[in-house]
């Protein structure tokens, strides 16, 4: 039977609002006196629960529009308050700085989540607690599957190549017909790597879709259900207990499609010499090869468990689907509005890579600044994500003259850095000559190190690991892409670019181009 629980929530507002008002107005009274005279950054009067619970009627959609006219009001770095829990906003880079590479261990943490309430122990790359655990899996990512070097970047050309194969074909089969909605088919094309680099097996496009399926439901109903549960959490896993076993059977159909995977390669690790098969569809190496090897040293040096690795084999598929297809289809986007920039990359193109080749490879890339500069203007006036994974503070500290007060949740806004039109010349223009010698994004730094400019993969040490993997990834994909077809704009479709906030943030009105074949792959 289903419950409606708006009443639920109304009583349990009633019940719940004196208490956290007197702790609220206790906690501001005493944060004054830290930091050395530094106060916690300003924002709107907090009405701690009836505020937050607010929110659970509103979608994600809302929030970057109103701490847009937060900051207009109060300045670059706002709070608001979540409940009883204090969430800090920073549209400022050099705070930024401060925060993420000048004060980074303090602020290497990560808000609690709801996994306790799914029998989850938290141990994944984006979500566990800053220490040994964390660190191990992030090395064993890092080192096991993304490392830049040479040879890992050997290792998956053949199935960057398969991707590659997929979009392209996907694409010329609507060339020179209606306009092409290219989303889905972006979506698809990156999946399907993800799975052979996760799993070390190309699947068919039944078994692919089925696993992209289970995927995008958990994510999505993790999301947009799950979030009620950071309120109260005691009581909330009462009310919506239906929600926590949804969760549950989602998860489990992820393990059902994921286990056998993982076996799999398990079983094949065992055998003396593992061959390839004829068909080529198993891979040398996959990043579960690298799960089954790790040993977690603060737990009796156990190995991983299935729960786990699907828990890691889920983030890794999460990670690198929507952001990358998000921001090849914003860069695309951008390529047929400005098709004079779409001219001069095919140019460079041309000019790189002989008409007798039928791809052009990673190494083809690193021979053409300008695409390089494409792409590191899309993320610029693009990221996928408008901010990166929440922050915890481990203790009270100052940045930038504020006070961020131990457990704040701090969060940073990515786009509002790489838009400042105080550090951008004509920031909502495409301009990817800004990146060229000379150019105003010259020698820009994405690690953001010394210096934060930009910050799409986020900054300091709890930067996205996959940074210089999805660099080769879009710089391959949109070369690629630009060589096989001309990209044009459709007079009466024309390229919309309004946002709308979903798993990243993505184009409202989805691109619609015609695309005309170049040469046939």
């Amino acid at each position: 039977m289903t419950i409606d629980a708006s009443p639920w929530l109304l009583l349990l507002v009633a019940f719940l609002f004196p208490f956290f008002v007197l702790r609220s107005l206790r906690s501001d009274g005493k944060g004054g006196g830290r930091g050395g005279g530094c106060r916690v950054p300003p924002g709107p009067l907090a009405v701690p629960v009836l505020g937050n619970l607010l929110w659970l009627w509103h979608s994600p959609a809302d929030l970057e529009p109103l701490l847009r006219r937060l900051i207009a009001r109060h300045g670059p770095v706002v709070s608001l308050r979540v409940g009883s829990r204090l969430s800090i906003f920073v549209a400022d880079r050099r705070v930024a700085h401060a925060a993420l590479v000048e004060r980074g261990a303090a602020l290497a943490d990560r808000p609690e989540v709801t996994r306790a309430l799914l029998g989850e122990n938290g141990n994944t790359i984006t979500r566990a607690s800053y220490g040994p655990t964390w660190r191990l899996l992030r090395r064993g990512l890092v080192s096991g599957t993304l490392h830049p070097s040479t040879t890992r970047a050997r290792v998956f050309a053949p199935a960057r190549s398969w991707a590659r194969r997929v979009l392209v074909g996907k694409l010329a089969a609507a060339s020179g017909q209606a306009p092409h909605g290219v989303m889905d088919t972006l979506q698809y094309a990156m999946f399907c790597l993800l799975v052979v680099m996760c799993f070390g097996e190309r699947l068919d496009e039944a078994d692919v879709r089925a696993i992209a399926t289970a995927q995008h439901d958990w994510i999505v109903y993790f999301a947009t259900k799950m979030r009620v549960f950071a309120f109260c959490s005691t009581i909330t896993k009462h009310l919506f207990r239906g929600r926590i076993k949804m969760a549950l059977a989602l998860r489990r159909r992820q393990k059902e499609l994921f286990v056998p995977l993982i076996n799999a390669r398990r079983e094949r690790k065992t055998r003396t010499q593992p061959t390839l098969p004829e068909n080529g569809t198993t891979f040398e190496h996959s990043y579960v090869d690298t799960l089954l090897d790790l040993r977690l040293p603060e737990d009796g040096n156990r190995a991983l468990t299935d729960k786990e690795m699907v828990s890691l084999c889920s983030e890794f598929l999460d990670a690198g689907t929507d952001t990358m297809s998000t921001a090849l289809q914003w860069i695309m986007a951008e390529l047929v509005k400005n098709p004079s920039i779409q001219s001069k990359l095919y140019e460079e193109i041309k000019a790189t890579v002989s008409d007798d080749h039928d791809e052009i490879t990673e190494e083809d890339t690193k021979k053409m600044p300008y695409l390089k500069a494409v792409i590191l203007e899309g993320l610029r006036k693009h990221p996928p994500g408008h901010f990166v994974l929440a922050h915890k503070a481990a203790e009270d500290i100052e940045v930038g003259g504020y006070l961020i007060p131990k457990g704040a949740t701090v969060n940073f806004m990515v786009a509002e850095m790489g838009r400042d039109e105080r550090e951008w010349e004509n920031p909502m223009q495409f301009m990817p000559e800004r990146f060229l010698p000379g150019g105003d994004g010259e020698g820009v730094d994405m690690t953001g190190s010394k210096r934060i400019r930009m910050m799409p993969f986020g900054v300091g040490r709890r930067m996205c690991a996959g940074l210089n993997t999805a660099m080769l990834h879009l710089e391959y994909f949109v070369a690629n892409m630009v060589r096989a077809f001309e990209w044009k704009e459709v007079a009466g479709d024309e390229v919309d670019f309004a946002e709308k906030a979903e798993l990243t943030t993505v184009m409202a009105n989805p691109l619609r181009a015609q695309l005309v074949l170049r040469s046939v792959d």
